[in-house]
């Protein structure tokens, strides 16, 4: 038996998404268990899945039905020889997560420590930071297509993941809510390897003295590193990393590297190169520059925030303005990661 959930009208939403723009919806409902997201399936009303609302630009207010993701439980699933398969709602906070599989005996997953969001969103964007994609760990998704009220399963290689991407994506499903995640498994193996190749985790380990780190000491590497570059949106407001990390062929990386000496890249398995996105907008002039309540942070290029009275069109024109000067300097096109609402 299905339950629908209680609906509200004119909820603002600045104040549940990171970047803190203005914008209200029409109707926001809070979703605790898959079968309110059933309840509301078919409907032609425009919907847009909300999870901690820190990969999101509200360009103003939506007329449709915000679907908030509260679905909440962890739990550990089933394990064998190889695995443990650890289970968590949509709902549940990402790093809150993470935590909580690291302080069970679960590791793997210590690498994507401190990254905001949900667990329901990570799948969506293919979440990755320091050598590692939550893909990688991915074992299934479960979800409910709104379009007919169907539960639905998707293993790992059908949910289609890329860089930043995946097949919710790819289809459409996060613009539209067609198809919601309600639960995600993760595949953490038992024969854990630190992957600590990264210079900036390195450093981090070396400055504490630790050689053979345990996956917590990682954990607390990479969220030391992550809170000395990234703004807390508490305190400034902000999306995260604003622009994916472009990648090019091979021909094209060539030039760039015989004409910018020390460009950060790394050579992708089928021969392109990605390129820090974050160094490009530096040397485009773009770290700590402004244009009225929007920039880049000072402290790491890559991050747009907003210190105050921002709208959504002022973010649109900062991010177009660092577009082209990127363009202009390397010709490199850079995309963003946010979804623009």
């Amino acid at each position: 038996m299905t339950s629908a959930p209680r609906i509200r009208s004119d909820v603002d939403l600045a104040t549940h998404t990171t970047l803190a723009l203005p914008g209200k919806a029409a109707r926001f409902a809070s979703i605790t268990r898959p079968d309110e997201l059933e309840a509301l399936a078919r409907s032609a009303e425009r919907r847009f899945v909300l999870g901690g609302g820190s990969n999101v630009v509200l360009t103003g207010d939506f007329p449709g039905l915000i679907l908030h993701m509260a679905i909440r439980g962890r739990a550990l699933a089933s394990e064998d020889a190889d695995a443990w398969y650890v289970r968590a709602g949509a709902g549940e906070p990402w790093h809150d997560f993470v935590q909580w599989t690291l302080a069970q005996g679960w590791p793997g997953l210590e690498n994507l420590s401190l990254i905001p969001g949900t667990v329901g969103a990570a799948p969506v964007q293919n979440i990755g930071a320091y050598g590692l994609e939550v893909g990688e760990r991915l074992h299934c998704v479960s979800a409910i297509d709104m379009r007919n009220g169907q539960v639905c399963r998707f293993d790992r290689d059908a949910c289609r993941l890329g860089y930043r991407d995946s097949r919710f994506k790819q289809e459409g499903w996060h613009l539209d809510a067609s198809m919601v995640i309600t639960e995600v498994v993760f595949r953490l193996p038992k024969r854990w390897t630190a992957l600590t190749r990264y210079a900036d985790i390195g450093a981090e380990l070396d400055a504490r003295k630790v050689a053979l780190p345990t996956p917590a000491e990682i954990a607390d590497a990479v969220s030391a590193v992550r809170r000395r570059k990234l703004a807390d949106p508490a305190v400034l407001a902000n999306a995260g990393s604003f622009f994916q990390n472009p990648i090019v062929d091979a021909e094209q990386a060539g030039r760039l590297l015989a004409t910018h000496l020390g460009m950060p890249h790394y050579p992708q398995g089928d021969g392109r190169c990605k390129l820090a996105a974050g160094w490009l907008i530096e040397q485009s002039g773009w770290k700590g520059r402004w244009l009225g309540s929007v920039g880049m942070y000072e402290k790491q290029a890559l991050v747009l925030v907003n210190r105050g009275g921002a709208r959504g069109e002022d973010v649109l024109t900062l991010m177009r303005a660092v577009q082209n000067d990127v363009r202009q300097c390397f010709g490199v096109a850079l995309n963003p990661e946010p979804v623009f609402i």
